[in-house]
């Protein structure tokens, strides 16, 4: 079948979606299938790196159309960014052949209406792959008013895009809870979480120890937090408890990835003095198992407002690795689901945002348990392995896949996703 794939960061960008998606697209070409992708010309986090227009690349066509560069410090320049890309993509649309298969991503917010519009207009079935959930998150984040006439038509969009879905792809129970309140019917909702990148990322020595002397981390207890510095995911607690820790010495965090909040951590770490933080870019994807082996704590972190509208996916990787890890947010999430599951000899620590004191003793208390030598990866991290479940996305977009069978076959994952069913 011929499949086109929306969103606006893809290969060779690094950002989580980027990832995702590539993966998705080398699954449906490894399975004979005819790929196009329209994406960004410029990186996500990088504005300044720019790609090649048109490539074929892994037997895949890739499209990549124009954009502003007005980075992210303010929000309409965010707005003025994500319109100018749906502005170009909507035109590259106009012109473009019937697909059988279309599946939208969330980036930008909207990008899922032009595919489903695009459906509508020329044929073929729509797929909603749902990243991160808009409105919704504008609104948790207070950059909109609930009852405001943006709101209103953001709502009317994405509720378009949800109507005219084939089938809804959802991260999570809380997602699809969420969806289910907007009046959609449940067997059109598939809930599959994201994979970790199980082919390219495993415990890496050798990565962990390049890694560490390269940015003068030997002999340190590394507590990273990577990925996106995104507000859905406020790292306050977290830089609070690095200034507590600020007097041990052998305790160093380490902040890799980018996002507006990254900003942030730097200016707090100077307003303070801090020589025990250190801000870092995102890693090349081949460097990526080194760098994520060199942390000793990860830490994940959930917005209070906003579990069932994005998805922190940096957990999957971390239990492939086999990393301990810290979280940071509400008692109730996909993260506190997985982390019941977690056998006992692989250490989990959880406190709540605000409570700095809960933080420290976490990292004291992982700084105790410490073994240097050996990384337990807990069983349930095969349960979210790219071969198990990027297989299971290609079947839905098939149409090979009941609802009701929904990672059914894995039953380390059955009370992950028993309200689903």
């Amino acid at each position: 079948m011929k499949v086109l794939l929306l969103n606006q960061c893809f290969y060779p960008d690094v950002v989580a979606t980027a990832q995702q998606l590539t993966d998705l697209a080398l699954e449906l070409a490894g399975a004979g299938h005819d790929v196009t992708v329209i994406a960004s010309a410029r990186g996500y986090d990088d504005p300044s790196r720019r790609f090649p227009r048109r490539e074929t690349w892994s037997g895949i066509k890739i499209i990549r159309i124009s954009s502003f560069a007005l980075g992210k410090k303010t929000r309409w320049r965010r707005a003025a960014n994500f319109a100018s890309f749906l502005v170009n993509c909507a035109a590259k649309l106009l012109v473009s052949r019937r697909f059988d298969v279309v599946v939208a991503l969330t980036s930008p917010p909207l990008i899922s209406f032009l595919g489903a519009l695009f459906v509508r207009l020329k044929g073929g079935k729509f797929f909603f792959w749902v990243m991160d959930l808009n409105p919704d998150e504008a609104i948790a984040a207070g950059w909109l008013k609930p009852d405001s006439l943006t709101a209103g038509i953001l709502g009317r969009l994405l509720r378009y895009s949800l109507l005219h879905a084939e089938r809804i792809i959802v991260l999570d129970r809380f997602m699809r809870r969420r969806i289910l309140a907007k009046h959609i019917a449940p067997e059109r909702i598939a809930v599959l979480p994201p994979w970790a990148h199980d082919d390219a990322v495993r415990f890496d020595r050798q990565g962990r120890e390049a890694f560490r002397r390269q940015h003068d981390l030997q002999d340190r207890f590394v507590v990273m937090y990577a990925g996106n510095h995104s507000p859905c995911h406020p790292l306050n607690t977290l830089i609070e408890a690095a200034l507590r820790l600020r007097q041990r010495q052998e305790i160093i965090f380490c902040f890799v990835g980018g996002g507006s909040e990254q900003a942030k951590v730097r200016e707090f770490a100077a307003r303070h003095q801090l020589d025990n933080i250190r801000c870092l870019p995102y890693q090349p994807f081949a460097a990526l198992a080194g760098s994520l082996s060199a942390a000793d704590l990860h830490v994940v972190v959930m917005g209070d407002e906003f579990v069932g509208i994005v998805h922190p996916s940096k957990l999957y990787n971390i239990l492939t690795i086999g990393t301990p890890f810290l979280y940071i947010g509400p008692e109730e999430s996909h993260i506190t689901d997985i982390a019941a599951q977690r056998e006992g000899h692989y250490r989990a620590y959880a406190a709540r945002h605000g409570d700095v004191d809960q933080v420290v003793a976490g990292i004291e208390r992982a700084v105790t348990d410490h073994d240097p030598v050996m990384n337990r990866i807990p069983a349930i991290a095969s349960a979210f392995a790219r071969n198990a479940l990027a297989p299971r996305l290609v079947k839905i977009l098939e149409c090979q896949v009941d609802a009701d069978e929904q990672l059914s076959d894995s039953a380390k994952t059955a009370s992950y996703v028993s309200a689903t069913h």
